[in-house]
């Protein structure tokens, strides 16, 4: 199989060569250059001399191993298949890696987390529930939301995995879609692990709901609460009915409240109602632990306490 001198091309190209005294060629990683040049003229010789090629395999009827860095031969003369090596041979073992690295940053992305539940998780799972919540309509892209059709499958996960015994949800939002909202406030408090919810920031509007979900709830010292009733904006056709449709909504968002938390209704509705905190709207800020003195929250705590509160709920729950 001598190669034809009149190429100059510094790269393997199959119209280089005559192949004669071969059925199956393939050529790869032979290297460039003067590399090149060296190996292709010891190949050149050992294919011009079978029995200068290392390892011979005398059964004919196996097919030639195909890989990197490969030449396979079958003569016709002889039908003797040989296996040339070549140094150059691309890395195998760094596969697993790249892909590891490629879920973990497809988990960031949809669910902004790399923690996703899975057998070698640990018992606590980690939920963030940040910015707007989207709901039946995609949000602005320019702000950060978080999908419930992301959070729903995520909790199915978790109820189904018998190694998770608890869920921090951290909370920093600003509102959005009343009904994936609460949608989402029912399916963590419906959920058989222990829920203990972390308010950082913020958990506005529909936030509450959310916050109220669990089995325990934190607010950080520095972290607000806006209550407010039902609103919408734009144009509004049919406007008793309308009108009666959000007093039917905001009953639920009420009543949920009350269900999961120590606030009594007579204060939530006068929370709901104040008008000399919010400029635009009625409702009230709540900071810290003036939720707590309201009865929204359970305690002041950050993570530590979060965690340390989880891990007692998940030890009286085995006991």
């Amino acid at each position: 199989m001598p190669r034809n001198k009149k190429s100059q091309n510094p790269y393997i190209n199959l119209c280089d060569w005559n192949f004669s005294d071969a059925n199956d060629i393939n050529l790869c990683n032979l290297g460039v250059g003067n590399n090149q040049n060296q190996n292709l003229n010891n190949l050149e010789g050992k294919v011009q001399n079978p029995n200068t090629i290392d390892n011979p395999k005398e059964n004919p009827d196996q097919n030639p191993n195909q890989g990197n860095g490969n030449l396979i031969g079958s003569s016709q003369k002889s039908n003797i298949q040989y296996n040339l090596r070549s140094e150059a041979q691309m890395p195998q073992n760094n596969d697993n890696e790249q892909n590891k690295e490629k879920q973990e940053v497809q988990n960031i992305k949809e669910l902004g987390t790399t923690q996703v539940p899975t057998k070698e998780n640990k018992e606590i799972q980690c939920i963030t529930i940040i910015g707007e919540i989207e709901g039946h309509f995609m949000g602005n892209p320019q702000k950060k939301a978080t999908k419930y059709e992301h959070i729903i499958p995520l909790l199915y996960s978790i109820e189904e995995d018998p190694e998770i015994k608890g869920v921090l949800v951290v909370l920093n939002t600003v509102g959005g879609d009343v009904e994936a909202g609460l949608a989402m406030a029912e399916l963590l408090n419906s959920i058989s692990k222990k829920v203990v919810t972390l308010v950082l920031g913020g958990s506005h509007s529909i936030g509450v709901p959310l916050a109220t979900a669990g089995d325990y709830s934190f607010i950080a010292p520095s972290a607000t609460m806006i209550v407010h009733p039902v609103r919408t904006n734009g144009l509004v056709i049919g406007v008793n009915e309308t009108f009666e449709y959000f007093k039917k909504m905001q009953e639920r968002i009420n009543e949920f409240i009350i269900r999961t938390s120590d606030i009594s209704k007579e204060e939530l509705t006068k929370l709901m109602y104040t008008k000399d905190d919010l400029v635009s709207d009625v409702g009230s800020v709540l900071i810290g632990k003036e939720a707590v003195d309201c009865g929204l929250i359970d305690e002041v705590g950050g993570l530590k306490e979060s965690l340390t509160k989880l891990k007692e709920l998940i030890k009286e729950n085995n006991n």
